[in-house]
């Protein structure tokens, strides 16, 4: 994903002018994503939203995966997982070990030493809006574990 991030930045900026939302924190890999969105008001429909996300991406990209037969009779990439995990966050820690998590998530599959190395983060605005410092997290140490995911 991280080699067609203009696509993928492209594809969520149609999907949020169609179908608004604020995207409170993000982490893009090169395999896959985390995010976390606030929808408007008494609207809940994440998965219109993913999957107008997914279809505007794969529109964008060329056709290089190994697609099998369960996904060609449904019309499927292979690039893109089926299902989304989604969660409501609860409170204010909540929210905030969730996005510790997702800012962390480069340094926990070992693509950086330090979050703030990763550039396709929400982190470097927390950082802009002096919510998170700098070297938030430090080197490679993180109570944050796989409770989350």
């Amino acid at each position: 994903m991280t080699e067609r991030i203009d696509a993928l930045r492209e594809a969520f900026r149609g999907v949020k002018e169609a179908h608004p939302f604020e995207i409170d924190a993000i982490v893009i890999m090169p395999e896959h994503l985390h995010t976390i969105w606030t929808l408007q008001q008494g609207d809940h429909d994440f998965s219109r939203r993913w999957r107008q996300v997914k279809s505007a991406f794969s529109r964008e990209i060329e056709k290089v995966e190994q697609i099998f037969m369960s996904r060609l009779r449904k019309q499927e990439r292979g690039i893109w997982q089926r299902r989304f995990w989604e969660h409501a966050i609860r409170d204010e820690e909540d929210f905030r070990r969730h996005v510790d998590y997702i800012h962390f998530n480069p340094v926990k599959h070992g693509y950086v030493q330090k979050v703030s190395d990763w550039p396709y983060s929400s982190f470097h605005q927390y950082v802009r809006l002096g919510i998170l410092p700098v070297d938030w997290a430090g080197i490679g140490n993180c109570e944050f574990g796989s409770d989350l995911e």
